[in-house]
């Protein structure tokens, strides 16, 4: 018996002489440009059944790995159970056999994933011939590397794991499956790595998981917005499913699970503030630049003029929408911009950092309300917020910030200088589900036009939570949130009059606005004992149980 790397007969150590047939080598060459062929004669797995076979290659697995050797950049979005992660290892472990100096990184959402996709590499390695193996410089749960230079590292995906290095494929596993705000600065902390061959190649493959950093991938790939090149799997391409197995597996499940892991639909959470149906219809848009947080999809309209000099038209009008936190790293900072000229209105750009000081951040809507026509500037003062008003106000002497005053105990827009009146708004329960009511109807009538892919995935969880809405554990709602606060705003009259716009009017013109005591039941008012007043129309204030029999809330919840 041959005694090979730490004594084990299955593994070739350094340096070990093997004698090569003649068909041998005929084997070995063929192998070396044929990564298929590789894959369908060498490589073994373990079948629950049948114990140690041969990896037997559906057609659609052939196409994967024909596809991964053709093109720097894959992108895969397939259902469970269809030997994706193997089909992948084997391409892998063809890549670390025939060249020299090859570096793979592998990376699942946690670390045990990566290193158990290691393991199958191992497993698959250790059952090859000795005559093709490579000898065996290290060998262990976190690393493998080859006499012949090649390496293979297992890392959780954080940026952390491969920055610094240089890699010539990076493997992403279940990629939909970490969260988007990891995904996003894997990504930004990578590119130097991905960028910095010409041929680094990068393999993503996974099963939908909501709207995430997978999913915009996906789309830009469908829309030719990158480089990565889309390949989708459907269930029925898998021997042996058909319809019989359909409803098995979804008696057995559930329609909407099978819906997500089987026909890789992505799917959002259930009781959103918008409509499912209407969500599935949002589509983000490419921005026209971004970084260091700001994503700008519109630069700002000016007044046009003739050859006369006479205005054509004016300068667009525009609404910066602050929503402040700490910048301690937990929740955002977030900015809407907002072209208010005319409905439909428009997201025309957005700023969001979970980093950036509340001193920092009044010079940041400085330069985006100077620089989109000296906008409209609202800000929400619940938590920090006053002192990011102050600062812009009195410090950097920006004047159109949009005043508030309680008006019988409820907040309006004012044009005046009382007292009472106050730089920036605070969210009230009144606020809030008046904004999500107006939000709501805005976004299912398309008069408000969502440019954002951030936002879009936060309103897929931004849903009914007790008696309000809310982001869903572990996700954020603050890029909502100023979508909110600005829906509150465009049913103020001294907006309305400042803007020359009546949404509600335009509404009433062109739509039936929907059945609120159906449609709307979560923006009921909890009966507390106080009588609250809403402002909803011109010079109109009305009581909560005025607005229930108008038809406006439910008053159950």
């Amino acid at each position: 018996m041959i005694e090979g790397y730490l004594g084990s007969s299955k593994l070739k150590k350094v340096g070990q002489l093997i004698k090569f047939t003649k068909n041998d080598q005929d084997e070995f060459l063929k192998c070396s440009t044929d990564p298929v062929y590789f894959i369908k004669n060498y490589v073994k797995i373990v079948n629950v059944d049948r114990g140690i076979i041969d990896f037997e290659m559906w057609p659609f697995q052939e196409n994967m790995v024909k596809q991964f050797h053709e093109n720097r950049f894959s992108i895969c979005k397939m259902p469970r159970q269809v030997g994706k992660t193997t089909t992948t290892v084997g391409y892998m472990l063809w890549c670390v056999l025939f060249n020299e100096n090859y570096s793979i990184a592998i990376l699942a959402n946690k670390g045990p994933l990566a290193r158990e996709i290691l393991g199958r590499l191992q497993y698959a390695y250790e059952n090859l011939p000795l005559w093709m193996q490579q000898g065996i410089l290290i060998w262990n749960r976190g690393s493998v590397e080859l006499e012949n230079g090649s390496k293979i590292y297992a890392y959780a995906t954080t940026g952390a794991g491969v920055r610094g290095g240089t890699y010539n494929l990076i493997f992403l596993d279940e990629f939909a499956f970490v969260p988007h705000n990891m995904a996003q600065e894997f990504f930004q902390s990578t590119y130097p790595v991905i960028s910095s061959g010409k041929t680094t190649k990068v393999i993503i493959v996974s099963t939908p998981n909501g709207l995430n950093q997978f999913y915009k991938m996906w789309t830009d790939a469908l829309e030719k917005r990158s480089s990565y090149v889309p390949l989708e799997i459907h269930w029925s391409m898998v021997p042996g499913r058909d319809d019989k197995w359909r409803e098995e597996t979804i008696r057995n499940t559930s329609e909407e699970q099978f819906r997500v892991e089987f026909e890789c639909e992505f799917v959002g959470s259930t009781h959103t503030l918008i409509s499912g149906s209407k969500l599935r219809t949002l589509a983000f848009k490419s921005p026209l630049r971004e970084g260091d947080g700001l994503t700008i999809f519109e630069e700002p309209l000016k007044a046009v003029f003739d050859e006369n000099n006479n205005k054509v038209s004016p300068d667009h009008l525009y609404a910066v929408i602050v929503d402040p936190s700490r910048g301690s790293g937990l929740d955002y900072s977030a900015i809407s911009v907002i072209d208010v000229t005319a409905v439909p209105y428009r997201q025309v750009a957005k700023y969001r950092s979970n980093v950036v000081s509340p001193l920092v951040l009044p010079n940041i809507i400085y330069a985006l309300a100077t620089r989109y026509n000296n906008a409209f500037v609202v800000i929400e003062i619940n938590d920090n917020g006053q002192q990011v008003v102050d600062i812009l106000h009195y410090d950097l002497e920006y004047e159109n910030i949009f005043r508030f005053e309680n008006k019988q105990k409820k907040q309006q827009i004012s044009a005046g200088f009382k007292r009472a009146v106050t730089f920036g708004l605070r969210t009230t329960e009144a606020v809030k589900k008046m904004g999500c009511a107006n939000l709501k109807t805005l976004v299912e009538t398309d008069k408000l036009l969502i440019s954002d892919f951030d936002t879009i995935a936060e309103l897929h969880t931004f849903t009914l939570q007790r008696n309000s809405f809310a982001a869903e554990e572990g996700q954020h709602d603050d890029l909502v949130m100023t979508l909110v606060l600005f829906s509150w705003m465009v049913s103020q009259k001294y907006f309305k009059e400042s803007t020359d716009t009546d949404v509600r009017q335009y509404l009433l013109e062109n739509e039936r606005l929907m059945d609120f005591e159906q449609e709307m039941s979560p923006f009921g008012f909890i009966e507390d004992g106080r009588t609250e007043e809403v402002v909803v129309e011109d010079g109109d204030v009305w009581k909560v149980e005025d607005m229930t029999k108008k038809g406006y809330f439910s008053s159950k919840l």
